[in-house]
């Protein structure tokens, strides 16, 4: 029997501990935002979380999930909500902050979110590259782009992303993939989505 050497300890020692971030990481860093969301939010009110640690967050939830109940489901509650909205988009200066603010988190989340129609987008002729992205906006007549389409390319292991203009022979429907599994299949670089773990490409140890 072989006796182990230091390095090789040293080898088998590593790849167990970098194994164990793996595990550790995406745990460690989900629980202290997690975390971070809810102290921040506790702390708008020091004295209450003094005294009750979390009567504060759950506070925001139920007040922002009955906002949103109220403007939904009775007409007086949506005539004050759209007074406010229209409020504020004719404030100089505050429209420029509420109008992208209000436009991007309606993308994500709500009843008209924009990122829900995945596509397959030609960005190169030769050699054929394909991207995945987001059909945002189906007619651009509007600034003389007839036959033209605009699509959202996110970018992967970030939040970001960049929209491109396109004709619309370059696009095609995705096929097989909901827009939350294109949209993570997009984000992890391709690591995640449709296929199975046996599909995804390892490096050889």
């Amino acid at each position: 029997m072989k006796k182990p050497t230091f390095e090789s300890v040293t080898n088998i020692f590593l790849k167990n501990f970098f194994q164990g971030l793996i595990i550790i990481g995406p745990i460690g860093l989900t629980i202290y935002v997690i975390w971070s969301v809810i102290t921040s939010i506790d702390n708008i009110i020091p004295s209450v979380a003094k005294q009750i640690p979390g009567l504060v967050f759950i506070s925001v939830l139920l007040v922002t999930a009955l906002l949103g109940f109220l403007g939904n489901k009775f007409v007086v509650g949506r005539f004050f909500v759209d007074s406010i909205d229209r409020l504020l988009e004719k404030i100089p200066g505050i429209k420029h902050i509420y109008s992208p603010t209000k436009d991007v988190m309606s993308s994500f989340v709500g009843d008209k979110k924009k990122f829900s129609d995945p596509v397959w987008v030609k960005t190169n002729e030769n050699p054929e590259i394909w991207r995945i992205g987001f059909l945002t906006q189906r007619e651009m007549d509007v600034v003389q782009k007839d036959n033209y389409v605009a699509v959202y390319l996110p970018h992967s292991y970030a939040i970001s992303g960049w929209v491109i203009v396109t004709e619309e022979k370059n696009i095609k429907p995705v096929v097989g993939m909901s827009a939350a599994t294109a949209m993570k299949f997009a984000v992890s670089g391709g690591v995640a989505g449709f296929h199975s773990d046996d599909n995804v490409f390892k490096a050889p140890e």
